[in-house]
């Protein structure tokens, strides 16, 4: 018996059937692999820093959020399908074409009727699932105590009760909105609903059904509606000069939706009735006038008010609503308490003016941390496969029992430049760590313009004290390395370089504490090699059973997942506390919901020359405080949390959402106080507003008369600079008893059009120093002050100083001398400080060859005071000649020898004897020093001396600057 093509082509059929079933599942499976990786690794990452209740907490409540997203959607769109199919027409005559899509439908029908609510039901869960710390907001949000001042409800009601509301009605409306659709599609389909001609006939069932959802999707419009209200006071609706409800919105735009509320549950109830008598008519023209009163009460009326009421009285009728928003604005940003004082700024540089001021005159930071890093790396990186940031940072330390402003930085591992081969195993197991820090007095030189440090070298010496070197969490870090191993066994990481001369050695080092998930069975390697893809942590006899994993290893990162509510300051900065090297970051809760005050986009306001502004900003706040102070160890990874703002009600209901994971303030210790200081975007946010809201009479803010802005940053060309940087000095303040750690910025005058005028209008400064005590903060610190310069005299702004310097005379001939031959001239940060009954402004001069592993050298400073200008080889210097010959006080690095100027022979200039036209002998000196320069660096470079090449390399650049001094 012969079998048929059919009965051939079955089993082959059934192969290929069942091995795309097989492959789907292995899919599947390899698909919840990944996911069961990824959840479990985080699970283990967030056990081991401390943290699990976060995670745990966002899993329950992302779920439970999901779930009830879910359920909310499936539950009523099923219902309404089930609802219009058991209620359709059973002997309904339906027209040809309807017939056939029930022919085509009607073996799919269980299937729909499930899967579509279900479909739905995925995206909705999906959807609130995201939304899940609204809701924890809400269930646990804290009073704060404030009251608005239009409805006189506690301002949490806005910042967790309203936006949640607003929420639910909008999630609510949606879910009505898709049951009705589908109510509507199935009682077409099925005949309950039919169209003939211009008349439409509806059976009882679908009516009722139709009836009693249009009432209750107007019942949520009304509720909507009437929450709308409370969303004016932190909207502009109205009016366009500030956020809040003005006139017209209080008089017209609250009372009309309170009204169009009530409208709307009026038609409800008409279409309530319908179900009930079966009349369309009445809800039908409800709805109707419903939509013209949405038109007249919600947008015409307001408009007749603003136009023919408020604007011809725009002063006089929105001055109370212009200081609602002052008031609320200066009280959201942590300005409230900031009060104007005046400070005549004097302009004449007289012989011993800072004679009272000396403190502030000998903390004058001159070393400019934004410029100094590639003097940190050819000085103090030792090693190639060693870095520093671009942009160091400034803290202060007591030395010798003096607090002392230091420009620091850690040195991190830079794994791209370790001349060593490409692998996994190098990359993973031995490089793994920076080593040390390096910091340097802000305030003095050496005579060769290079830093003065106070800790340096490998391995770390210096004023400091002793303290764990080793980086393994930093800013620069790998993606992750393995560390540690057993007890006795060998040392595989790179610890630092060692040996002599004669030797090639480097010490090495085991990681000794609990810093990352420990990879101690093979099930855990697995998983990480998952993560990671990399086989080599499964298979490598260099991963042990004592082996850790280190990875989210920035400490911003760290951080942000251990909080996932703070927003964290730009620039963490390390400081060595308790005999570690800790990272110290700034938290932030903010929110945009703040009744009343200006809305801010965050990026834009902390935006300036070293801090980018992204290219779309979507961080709008109205609100922001610095509610934690968060550290993480350098060493051992470990994130703490301190409650900084105790008031802040945000903070307040997070810490109820995760209990025990921020510590009291109590428990900050000395050390770590000394270190830790106003953050810097908190005070660029509050500086753009006090820009603005420094102002508190409600007629002047309407003229916008005395608005001020801050300077770009001068030392930039004008088609590229950017907000000047607030900068770190120690000082003491007009009106202060004693010198602190403060940070300042400065106003000009805000101008829309061209040609703004550069002169100094404000002056803004924090005391940034939060005192030595632990677990108590002093008294001074955040106290901000307010300098309004006299409106009748003009005081030089930073640009018109800066431009001062570039077109004087003499220092521009000094300075195209400096860039003679293969050199260039890199200006510092413009400081101004409030010194001398005035405003003296204070710019290092760096110069910096054009070859490959040049660095920048202090070789001058800048000073202004009034109209007048000084630039010498020493701050102390300039100063003194600034001030007829005797500033009263003495600068930091008063104790470096100036560089020898010597005085021209008349019509031969220093450089050749006179008459002669023969090299001098300080001239030949000077060459010769050129030349021994040249035969040291060439040598250093030869023998891979890196110390040795910086040092002959500035020893060059200064014999150069003897040389062209000499043949001005």
């Amino acid at each position: 018996m012969t079998s048929t093509p059919t009965e051939e082509r079955r089993p082959a059929s059934r192969s290929r059937v069942t091995l795309l079933i097989t492959l789907a599942v292995v899919a599947v499976l390899v698909i919840l692999f990944f996911i069961f990786a990824s959840l479990y690794t985080d699970w283990l990452w967030f056990e081991q820093l401390g943290f699990l209740k976060v995670l745990t907490t966002q899993w329950v409540a992302s779920t439970v959020m999901f779930f009830i997203g879910f359920v909310a959607m499936a539950a009523p769109v099923f219902a309404s399908i089930q609802i219009a199919f058991r209620g359709r027409p059973v002997y309904a005559k339906l027209n040809a074409q309807l017939d056939r899509y029930q022919q085509v439908i009607e073996p799919l029908r269980r299937l729909a009727m499930g899967g579509i609510p279900a479909i739905l039901g995925l995206f909705a869960g999906v959807a609130t699932s995201s939304r899940w710390q609204l809701a924890l907001e809400w269930i646990n949000g804290v009073p704060s105590g404030k009251l608005d001042p239009q409805f006189h409800l506690d301002v949490s009601f806005y910042l967790f009760a309203l936006p949640f509301y607003q929420a639910v009605a909008a999630f609510a409306s949606a879910v009505v909105l898709i049951s009705a659709i589908a109510a509507i599609a199935t009682s077409y389909l099925y005949g309950a609903l039919r169209f003939n001609g211009r008349e439409v006939r509806i059976s009882r069932t679908a009516r009722i059904q139709l009836a009693v959802t249009g009432a209750v999707y107007l019942l949520l419009q009304a509720a909507s509606i009437w929450l709308d209200q409370y969303a004016t006071l932190s909207t502009k609706t109205s009016s366009t000069l500030f956020e809040g409800a003005s006139f017209a919105d209080a008089n017209a735009v609250i009372p009309g939706r309170q009204i169009l509320a009530g409208i709307a549950a009026v038609v409800a109830i008409l279409f309530v009735i319908t179900a009930v008598i079966g009349r369309w008519r009445f809800p039908l023209i409800g709805t109707a006038l419903l939509l013209v009163s949405g038109l007249l009460i919600g947008s015409v009326y307001p408009w007749v008010i603003q136009k023919f009421q408020v604007e011809p009285n725009v002063r006089t009728l929105e001055a109370p609503y212009i200081q609602r928003n002052i008031d609320a604005t200066r009280d959201a940003y942590g300005v409230a308490g900031v009060q104007e004082e005046a400070y005549s700024a004097k302009t004449d540089a007289k012989q011993g003016a800072l004679r009272n001021d000396a403190e502030t005159t000998a903390s004058i930071r001159i070393i400019d941390p934004a410029v100094v890093s590639a003097a940190f790396g050819q000085l103090e990186r030792i090693k190639q496969y060693y870095q520093f940031n671009k942009y160091l940072d400034v803290d202060r330390y007591t030395i010798n029992g003096k607090s002392q402003d230091t420009v620091i930085a850690v040195r991190e591992l830079n794994q791209s430049n370790t001349n060593a081969a490409p692998s996994w195993y190098n990359n993973t197991l031995v490089y793994t760590h920076g080593y040390g820090v390096v910091a340097a007095y802000g305030n003095q030189r050496s005579t060769e313009g290079l830093p003065v440090f106070l800790e340096s070298g490998i391995p770390v010496t210096g004023a400091l004290g002793t303290f764990e070197p080793r980086i393994y969490f930093g800013e620069e870090s790998p993606q992750y390395s393995i560390v540690g191993g057993s007890k006795g066994g060998s040392k595989v990481e790179l610890d630092y370089p060692a040996g002599d001369s004669n030797a090639n050695q480097n010490a090495t080092t085991t990681f000794a504490e609990n810093g990352g998930p420990k990879l101690d069975n093979l099930f855990k390697k697995l998983i990480y090699a998952v993560k990671f893809q990399s086989e080599q942590i499964f298979l490598s006899n260099g991963v042990n059973d004592k082996s850790q994993i280190l990875y989210t290893r920035n400490p911003a990162d760290r951080i942000q997942k251990a909080a996932p509510y703070l927003t964290l300051d730009s620039d963490p900065y390390p400081a060595v506390v308790d005999g570690r090297v800790k990272w110290i970051v700034d938290g932030y809760t903010t929110t945009a919901n703040y009744p009343y005050s200006a809305v801010q986009q965050l990026s834009n306001a902390i935006a300036d020359t070293y801090t980018p502004a992204p290219q779309l900003a979507l961080d709008d706040v109205n609100y922001i405080r610095n509610s934690v102070k968060a550290t993480v160890d350098a060493y051992s990874g470990k994130v703490t949390l301190y409650a900084w703002d105790v008031k802040d009600p945000i903070l307040k209901t997070w810490q109820k959402i995760y209990p025990s994971t921020v510590k009291p303030i109590s428990e900050i210790s000395s050390d770590l106080m000394s270190h830790v200081r106003y953050p810097a975007d908190l005070f660029k946010v509050q500086r753009e507003i006090l820009g603005t809201y420094h102002v508190t009479d409600p007629s002047t803010f309407y003229s916008a008369s005395d608005a001020w802005v801050t300077p770009n940053d001068p030392t930039k060309e004008a088609e590229i600079a950017k907000l000047q940087p607030p900068y770190f000095l120690t000082m003491k303040l007009p009106g202060a008893t004693k010198p602190a750690f403060s940070l300042y910025s400065t106003y000009i005058p805000s101008s829309k059009g061209a040609g703004t005028s550069n002169i100094l209008t404000g002056y803004l400064a924090a005391n940034a120093d939060a005192g030595k005590v632990k677990g108590e903060v002093a008294s001074g610190y955040g106290k901000l002050t307010l300098l309004a310069l006299p409106k009748q005299n003009s005081v030089p702004g930073p640009g018109q100083v800066q431009s001062n310097f570039n077109t004087d005379t003499a220092v521009a001939n000094q300075l195209a001398l400096l860039q003679r031959g293969n050199t260039k001239v890199d200006l510092g940060n413009l400081l101004t400080v409030p010194v001398g009954g005035g405003l003296l402004y204070v710019q290092p001069v760096y110069v910096k060859s054009n070859a490959e592993t040049s660095y920048p050298i202090l070789r001058k400073v800048l000073v202004s005071f009034g109209d007048k200008v000084a630039f010498e080889d020493t701050l102390d210097a300039a100063l003194n000649t600034l001030f007829a010959g005797n500033s009263g006080t003495s600068a930091g690095d008063g104790g470096v020898a100036p560089t020898p100027s010597p005085s021209p022979s008349p019509g031969t200039g220093t450089g050749t004897a006179p008459g002669t036209g023969v090299p001098s002998a300080e001239l030949k000196a000077a060459l010769a020093d050129v030349q021994s320069a040249l035969t040291a660096r060439a040598a250093a470079l030869k023998s891979g001396d890196l110390a040795a090449y910086a040092t002959a390399d500035a020893s060059l650049v200064t014999a150069l600057n003897k040389v062209f001094a000499l043949n001005k």
